[in-house]
């Protein structure tokens, strides 16, 4: 759920397919995110999934792969 979510808000911010994005892909090179993409994608998953995601840390994550973790791991519900 978590990684369909995140699939989608990014395509949106990122203006790509969904299809496109796999769980090991970089959000800077890859995607071509930058930490404000990465902002937007975050709060778009918390609308997306209702739950509630701790924005302190973002900096640091990379890959779709860590995203997916920190949304389940730190995910708590709104």
């Amino acid at each position: 759920m978590e990684f369909e979510a995140l699939k989608k808000v990014a395509a949106t911010v990122l203006g790509m397919d969904p299809d496109e994005i796999e769980m090991d892909m970089t959000f800077l090179t890859d995607l071509g995110a930058d930490s404000l993409d990465l902002y937007q994608i975050f709060m778009g998953v918390e609308e997306e999934t209702g739950l509630q995601i701790p924005t302190e840390g973002l900096d640091k994550i990379t890959t779709v792969r860590e995203a997916v973790e920190w949304i389940e791991k730190a995910g708590s519900p709104l």
